[in-house]
């Protein structure tokens, strides 16, 4: 198992917008790379990608929550 953590602090985000499906669902087969979230810094958004292949074991932290760098946002199991 891998685990996606967050490079910086702010507040991290599931969807890319309030109206759409989240980046993954568990599940979901996930490659090197793809986008799974994003870090909101003082308006600006930046994107949290994954860094393992395999398949998608969900999210740790809520939607929206604050966060710290370094914190586990997701799982990814190879």
């Amino acid at each position: 198992m891998s685990d996606v953590q967050t490079p910086l602090p702010g507040t991290f985000y599931h969807r890319p917008s309030p109206n759409d499906a989240p980046y993954k669902a568990k599940g979901d087969a996930v490659a090197v790379g793809d986008v799974i979230g994003l870090i909101e810094v003082m308006k600006t958004f930046i994107e949290v990608k994954a860094e393992a292949a395999g398949t998608f074991g969900g999210y740790v932290t809520e939607n929206e929550a604050a966060v710290t760098a370094g914190q586990v946002l997701a799982t990814v199991d190879a």
